[in-house]
């Protein structure tokens, strides 16, 4: 597959002179009627499809990787920080974990058509909720080219279309992903417009996105907070979306030291540029080991900026500003505060917590129940790093994203937040009196 047969691939059905509220609408309309075929398409069928992009996508392993590093380049020229280029780079091992987490969602059991409750009615009316897709679901994405893959993979297992709108940065590794992709969905009888990437880069598109009410059913962005600020303020379509990853993680008195310093060097040194990475790391006041978890975090190339106590444990951490406490870093830079007991730690996360996913460290179960208790956060943890906010880790195959509000799906979005469901009466002749 050639850089000319991807860029043929991706301009299919580009037209000339057409507005990028007429292309939208375009591709919505075939990717509706294309939803509506996938409504009779076997669960086999589309397990088969994902199976067949999978192995399109090792096959396609040379020019995927080619184009990323077109990719690369750009970005380095660009000046795109370590984080923002970590997050780009593919490499053999990082497209082996694409292909395999769209394998993995092909072996998920399908939601579509599970019957979330049934009842039966005094006049016998027989009553059923049933999941079905959401219909076509749009997706603006930045940096991230895997989720090229993992968004069509759990649109389509769930019924669903998908219309994408990746960054500018991975221009071509998203079109090499399509491209294998679309090849193998095909070959297995899926229509090609079930999963589609939008032809253009201009960002009037993404507002003709935003604005298709009655064509797109739902949008999920996945990128910054601006973009996301973008997305929640102009949408005229419903927005499943989280803004900041400002995630912490409590260390309590009666935390083990060791633990505590390998959970929290984990959680934000493992990959900085991910939103499970610990921005803010507090530290009781009775905990005996923070200087060494502090001098762990340091060593490891971590700028910290803390508090006056947290400052008094290591000269190198530099000083705290009120912004520091309320930035979603993505980068090798951490907060930290030393508070006074369970209660301070508390406080501090529900002001300045984006209720994305927050952790405690503790031997004390009693502390622990009250933590997963009293934080309201899509993902509450108990020993553990917060590095593990992925719904590959919960077992979901693959994630569209991470959800923070409170209506219809909160934390991982996979197969079962991609669905919504229907009611089923059933009756015998029954009139209403």
């Amino acid at each position: 597959m050639t850089e000319q047969t991807i860029l043929a691939a991706d301009q299919i059905g580009a037209r000339a002179a057409e507005t990028p509220e007429a292309l939208v609408a375009r591709l919505a309309q075939a990717g509706r009627a294309a939803q509506r075929e996938l409504a009779r398409t076997s669960d086999g069928q589309k397990a088969a499809a994902l199976r067949a992009a999978a192995a399109e996508l090792r096959q396609a392993e040379p020019a995927i990787l080619a184009a990323n590093a077109l990719d690369i380049a750009a970005g380095e020229a660009k000046g795109l920080s370590g984080a923002m280029l970590d997050r780009l780079r593919l490499d053999s091992g990082r497209l082996a974990g694409i292909a395999d987490a769209v394998e993995q969602v092909a072996g998920l059991a399908d939601p579509v058509g599970e019957v979330i409750s049934t009842s039966e009615r005094p006049n016998g009316l027989q009553l059923s909720r049933v999941r079905i897709p959401i219909g076509l679901i749009g997706i603006i994405y930045e940096s991230r080219p895997n989720v090229t893959a993992d968004a069509a993979a759990l649109c389509l297992r769930s019924g669903n279309a998908a219309l994408l709108r990746g960054g500018s940065e991975a221009l071509h590794s998203n079109r090499a992903i399509m491209a294998a992709m679309t090849a193998g969905l095909t070959s297995a009888g899926i229509p090609a417009a079930a999963i589609q990437l939008l032809p253009t880069q201009d960002r009037a598109a993404v507002g003709a996105m935003l604005t298709a009410a009655g064509l797109i059913d739902m949008i999920v962005p996945r990128g910054g907070k601006s973009l996301v600020a973008r997305v929640q303020a102009d949408a005229r379509v419903p927005v499943l979306a989280h803004l900041d990853g400002i995630c912490h993680t409590y260390v309590h008195a009666a935390a083990d030291p060791a633990m505590a310093a390998r959970l929290a060097l984990n959680a934000k040194m493992r990959r900085t540029g991910v939103c499970g990475s610990m921005e803010t790391l507090l530290l009781d006041t009775q905990f005996p080991a923070s200087a060494e978890v502090v001098r762990g975090l340091l060593d490891a190339g971590c700028e910290l900026r803390g508090d006056a106590r947290a400052r008094a444990l290591d000269p190198r951490v530099l000083i705290a500003s009120d912004e520091d406490w309320d930035t979603e870093y993505l980068d090798a830079v951490l907060s930290v505060a030393v508070v006074d007991g369970l209660d301070a730690a508390l406080d501090h996360i529900a002001a300045h917590s984006s209720h994305h996913t927050d952790a405690i460290v503790t031997g004390d179960a009693a502390a622990a129940e009250r933590f997963l208790a009293e934080v309201d956060s899509a993902i509450v943890m108990v020993n553990a790093s917060s590095q593990f906010a992925d719904g590959g880790e919960f077992g979901l195959g693959a994630e569209i994203g991470i959800a923070t509000g409170r209506l219809h799906a909160r934390g991982p979005v996979a197969l079962e937040g991609l669905t919504t469901y229907k009611w089923l009466v059933r009756g015998t002749g029954q009139a209403r009196p």
